[in-house]
């Protein structure tokens, strides 16, 4: 991370976390943190108490939307495709990358990382 990194304050499941990003993706950070949270937290809502499960479901949920952008984005081969779309699915992309790339950080904490393949 470079020298204009910022540290910013999430919460995700009830626990406040101090994280380095950079000052043009702070703002997808903290939205993509907010998204990890209300998952989890509609998750543990109804009936399932168990946090890692609920960071697993939400990795789970968020990994299958990227998988589904993925593949729209790979059916998009006409060169007549508006270039709009094609930005507009990048970043929905991108924006859930970040959300699983959170949700599995947020496995790994506070001990090693744990392999979350049965």
């Amino acid at each position: 991370m470079s020298n204009d990194a910022v540290r910013i304050e999430v919460e995700i499941a009830s626990q406040r976390m101090i994280l380095a990003t950079t000052p043009q993706d702070e703002a997808k950070l903290r939205s993509a943190s907010q998204m990890v949270n209300e998952q989890i937290a509609a998750i543990t809502s109804g009936g399932n108490r168990s946090i890692e499960r609920a960071a697993i479901m939400t990795a789970l949920k968020l990994a299958g939307q990227v998988q589904e952008l993925q593949e729209q984005l790979a059916r998009t081969v006409d060169p007549e495709v508006d270039s709009i779309i094609l930005q507009q699915l990048t970043t929905q992309m991108s924006a859930i990358e970040q959300e699983v790339n959170i949700a599995l950080e947020y496995l790994s904490l506070p001990g090693l990382p744990r392999s979350i393949v049965p």
